[in-house]
């Protein structure tokens, strides 16, 4: 079901039913979008693009518990999308080398801290887990009343992800493995070297039954459940962190840990390392990615698997996606019934992500004249760090808005005891800042100006690394017309994914 008329106004209905997060468990309501249309003024077909591309209208992101549906001619500001990234492109053909790597090096030092508070922070973290899933097996079973879920899907998930490429690598201090391991290392033998042949592939199985759990498991919110997953997995990392050690795993197995340090690598704070701790500087967004060494094929592939993953999640719910495997979309069946469909649906969507990236660095390489397709495909992958952030915030923005209010109320009483622990319990939650008009619209800004900036900085980071790659051959730029390419399109689809009508 496609629409292409021009809507006058938009009745949407998100409030939050009661047993949902984020548009996950098998319960929830039937997403409907009413629109009413009108035909378009023709005198408003003689405005010029840019007015046009000014004027953005409101749309809820896939993530949403119901959406507003941008039907005001897409092609537009599809249209500008693309032209934005393609322009960015063209304008670095014209920008030299080297102060691109002197903004990539200027770094405002701030603080030191010391390397003994990781200790401290690692055991309130790993406390702060034990309480959580103790919450998930013995208090509520309702997600929206239970913090466990909240903070897996929302908190964690979302959230953190945000902050570490907004900022830096808070997960350095609150890895709630390193102090439990640092204490069993006192009485146990030292670890085994992690063998270099396994690379990332760990973090990546691991990833992948992650991201099966979250987007096809019929019930990933019910606390019970969640319980059991994130306990067992938190022993299962343990026992790995005890055979190959705390860095080794951390630095390639646990695929949290290496996730959200690769994302880190995008934020303002750069923290090195110095004697008994680490200096905490100011730096530009992705400076950190300038002079990054190339990632083997598994880190590769782990960086677009999770770029795949929060794609599909979106296409997921399209009457594209539905009408093309024979649903109704307004007779959405639940997710057990999609749960076939939707698993090959995101393995496809990893397959072909990865198939177009690597024949791009490969076309890339060849034009300009370069081998070492494997090397470039590990050193280009840091491109994708922007779009994966961007893609991320755009996707969640509003379940962290309004899944995030839960959250609050549900810590301050974890078991359903009547406890007020932060005086926030008896806090009432709005879906009011994600519903109406001038909400909707602000909403929308920002997750089109994300999906937007996102390609931009990663056309400008592709840039530098491809300078990198050419050792300042001429044919840089005609290198990175296909990898340009692939992200222009990838805009195109992001902005697409805004805008088309979901259910589910």
């Amino acid at each position: 079901m496609h629409c292409a008329s021009h809507p006058r106004s938009v009745l949407p209905d998100i409030s939050p039913s009661r047993g949902k997060i984020g548009g996950r468990t098998e319960g929830r309501a039937k997403s409907l979008t009413l629109v009413w249309t009108t035909p378009f003024p023709a005198i408003r077909l003689s405005l010029s693009l840019l007015a046009l591309l000014l004027t953005p209208v409101p749309a809820f992101a896939h993530a949403s518990e119901r959406g507003y549906v941008l039907l005001l001619p897409t092609g537009y500001y599809l249209v500008s999308g693309a032209i934005a990234v393609a322009a960015s492109f063209v304008a670095l053909l014209a920008v030299p080398r080297r102060p691109l790597e002197k903004l990539a090096a200027w770094r405002l030092p701030l603080v030191s801290i010391p390397e003994g508070l990781r200790s401290w922070t690692g055991l309130a973290s790993f406390l702060v887990l034990a309480a959580l899933i103790a919450a998930g097996t013995f208090g509520s079973r309702d997600p929206l009343s239970n913090p466990l879920p909240l903070v897996v899907w929302t908190l964690l998930w979302v959230g953190l992800t945000l902050v570490q490429g907004f900022f830096g690598n808070l997960w350095h201090w609150l890895d709630p493995w390193y102090a439990p391991v640092r204490l069993a290392r006192a009485v146990l033998p030292a670890p085994r070297a992690y063998p270099e042949r396994l690379g990332y592939w760990p973090a990546l199985m691991l990833f992948g039954g992650f991201a099966w759990f979250e987007l096809i498991d019929v019930a990933p919110d019910d606390p019970f459940r969640l319980a059991i997953a994130a306990g067992g997995y938190w022993l299962l990392t343990f026992s790995a962190m005890l055979v190959f050690g705390h860095d080794a795993w951390s630095r390639q197995g646990e695929f949290l840990s290496v996730f959200f340090r690769l994302v880190s690598r995008l934020g303002i704070l750069d923290a090195p390392r110095i004697p008994n701790g680490r200096r905490l500087n100011i730096c530009l967004p992705a400076a950190k990615l300038w002079r990054e060494s190339p990632l083997p094929l598994s880190g590769t592939l782990l960086l677009l698997a999770v770029l795949a993953s929060v794609s599909f999640d979106g296409l997921s719910k399209t009457f594209l996606w539905l009408g093309a495997n024979g649903i109704n979309p307004l007779e959405f069946p639940g997710r057990s019934a999609m749960q076939g469909i939707n698993g090959a649906g995101l393995l496809m969507t990893f397959a072909a992500l990865s198939a177009l990236f690597l024949i791009c660095v490969a076309i890339g390489r060849w034009l300009d004249g370069k081998g070492r397709s494997a090397e470039a495909a590990g050193l280009l992958v840091w491109s994708i760090v922007p779009i994966a952030l961007a893609y991320h915030f755009s996707h969640y923005l509003t379940a962290l808005l309004v899944n995030g209010q839960y959250a609050l109320v549900a810590l301050s009483d974890p078991f359903g005891l009547g406890w007020n622990l932060f005086g926030t319990a008896y806090w009432p939650v709005s879906a009011g800042v994600v519903m109406g008009y001038e909400q909707a619209r602000l909403v929308w800004n920002l997750q089109a100006f994300a999906i937007i900036g996102g390609h931009v900085l990663a056309v400008a980071l592709a840039h530098g690394l491809a300078w990198r790659l050419s050792g300042g051959s001429g044919r840089a730029g005609l290198s990175q017309v296909p990898l340009t390419l692939l992200m222009i399109g990838y805009t195109v689809f992001g902005l697409w994914l805004l805008s088309t009508p979901t259910a589910g």
